[in-house]
């Protein structure tokens, strides 16, 4: 957060000036004789900012790190990325408790080019790669950004293996961790403290975000957070749902609904909601208006041998229990929601091929079992054991951001309503609850907006208007086109993303743009105008 809270920064960024100090004082230096009326204590000398070198940072300890490497970059190319200014590149890594390694690195802008602020980079998945398209993104515009592994190194899920303080490294404390040590870092490198610091990831990179609001709510002046996948237990239930609701009972590998099938629900759906909003696009604004008045999947049941223009009876039933979501048998309650009308032609990417999507969550995390099978999964008793044994560690559920708001934090949420991975319904019911905790939708608005994208895929993609970052060509560099820009000036300024514009990019043109209204509003057209103009709509 901001400089003015010292609880919000760590206290060592000078740190290796102390022995300096403690000299000073000694010979008197320090001010003042204890008492003895010889006058005012005289100010601290002036901290100088370090060369980008190995040798000028060894002077430097960051408690609970450890410095690696300091170099400077030239500007070009660096990691796959393009375009990049020069910067100086401080790799390290953190370490909150005995176990954990978390490895990070730290970009600056050299010079003026530093805009001097900070951004904090997330994940996807369960992967340790940096997102380093999302660190170029940030130091492009000026900004100090980091990006770390999540404290593993490895694709595979094997490292949390018996091991919980890892596990809660990736789930909820990793991006506290470097964040803390990257702004000691970043102090020492320029001999002051970035005037503000911003959180930016989708899905893991979401949910990462959701455990700094909640956990760690004096890290950021601003978050966003993309489709996050906050909700992960449940979120793995409902992938083995789906795993399991497209098979028969305990065959693996027979499958109902295969993508043809697939495809046909989602153009069935556009075909019958389109028009909804009013503007035929190839798009279904709000998926909760297309109800079965308007598309009813039973209207595909085959009436006679399978084709690909119709469902057997098989395939209806999956398609349904999918639309539903996971619930337990017993209570019949809502273990994770359904999918949006619309999103079906992506379903696919998360139904699993022998074995369910994520497995390894479960096999050895949560069962610690390398033999155990999904099928014998009990949808009351196993999910009671999973949120008593897993849920501490990796879920992000507790509305209370009362910390995070009171600190002036802002949370900006986004959500394609055309995910497949993470159902916006999730981040919709999140929300919700908190507007029920704060009270009123006015006191929700001063710090969290929603936004949801008609026809936006998983962070990205899609049918609708699902570019929300400017490229400084075919989109401005303006807070209305770009989610950076927009959180900067909610945080300096006060003016909330109200004005937010969303853009589809095709064949090296947009080809549209869109409002992107904060929930509960939407865009609406306004019955005149091009259907392709952000401005022929209104929010509403």
């Amino acid at each position: 957060m901001t400089t003015t809270s010292v609880s919000r920064w760590p206290a060592w960024g000078g740190l290796a000036l102390l022995p300096l100090l403690t000299l000073l004082a000694a010979c008197g230096g320090g001010g003042g004789d204890g008492g003895t009326g010889e006058g005012p204590a005289a100010p601290p000398p002036e901290r100088l900012a370090r060369a980008c070198t190995p040798e000028a940072f060894a002077d430097l300890q960051v408690p609970g790190a450890v410095l690696k490497t300091v170099a400077p970059i030239a500007a070009g190319t660096h990691r796959g990325q393009a375009n990049l200014p020069a910067f100086c590149l401080i790799t390290a890594s953190a370490h909150p408790t005995s176990r954990s390694n978390i490895n990070f690195e730290l970009w600056v802008p050299e010079g003026e080019a530093w805009n001097g602020k900070l951004v904090t980079t997330g994940n996807g998945g369960y992967s340790p790669s940096l997102s380093y398209g999302d660190m170029a993104y940030a130091l492009r515009q000026g900004y100090a950004t980091i990006g770390g592994d999540t404290g593993h190194q490895t694709e595979d899920m094997l490292w949390g293996v018996n091991n919980p303080e890892k596990i809660e490294d990736w789930g909820s404390r990793s991006i506290n961790s470097i964040t803390v040590a990257g702004k000691a870092l970043l102090d020492g490198l320029r001999a002051k403290p970035a005037q503000r610091a911003y959180y930016l990831g989708c899905s893991t990179g979401g949910h990462q975000g959701f455990a700094e609001a909640q956990r760690y709510p004096d890290d950021f002046d601003g978050i966003i957070a993309g489709a996050p996948g906050n909700n992960r237990t449940a979120l793995n239930i409902e992938f083995m749902w789906r795993f399991r609701s497209n098979r028969p009972d305990s065959v693996n590998n027979v499958t109902y609904l295969n993508n043809t099938k697939l495809q046909l629900l989602t153009s069935q759906a556009v075909a019958a909601c389109d028009a909804l909003d009013g503007a035929s696009d190839g798009v279904i604004d709000d998926p909760r208006q297309c109800t079965t008045a308007q598309f009813n999947p039973d209207a595909l049941l085959c009436a006679g041998a399978d084709a690909p223009t119709c469902l057997t009876a098989d395939q209806l039933n999956a398609a349904k229990k999918i639309y539903q979501g996971p619930r337990n048998p017993r209570t019949n309650a809502q273990l994770y929601p359904g999918w949006p009308v619309g999103s079906e032609s992506g379903w696919g990417s998360y139904m699993g091929g022998t074995e369910p999507t994520r497995a390894d969550f479960w096999r050895y995390w949560v069962f610690d079992n390398p033999q155990w099978n999904w099928w014998t999964f009990d949808f009351d008793r196993d999910v009671a054991y999973a949120n008593a044994k897993i849920s501490p560690l990796v879920d992000q559920t507790s509305t209370d951001l009362s910390r995070f708001k009171a600190a002036g934090g802002k949370l900006l949420v986004y959500h394609g309503w055309n995910d497949p991975v993470v159902s916006a319904h999730d981040s919709i019911g999140y929300y919700e609850r908190v507007r029920t905790l704060q009270g009123s939708q006015a006191d929700t608005d001063a710090f969290y907006r929603l936004m949801l994208v008609p026809g936006m895929g998983h962070c990205s993609g899609g049918a609708g208007a699902g570019t929300l970052r400017a490229d400084g060509t075919l989109i401005p560099l303006d807070p209305s086109r770009d989610l950076l820009a927009a959180m900067d000036r909610w945080v300096e300024q006060g003016q909330a993303p109200d004005d937010f514009v969303a853009s589809r990019v095709s064949g090296g043109a947009v080809q549209r743009t869109r409002p992107l209204c904060s929930y509960p509003k939407q865009a609406v057209y306004s019955g005149a105008g091009d259907t392709n103009s952000a401005s022929s709509y209104r929010c509403q």
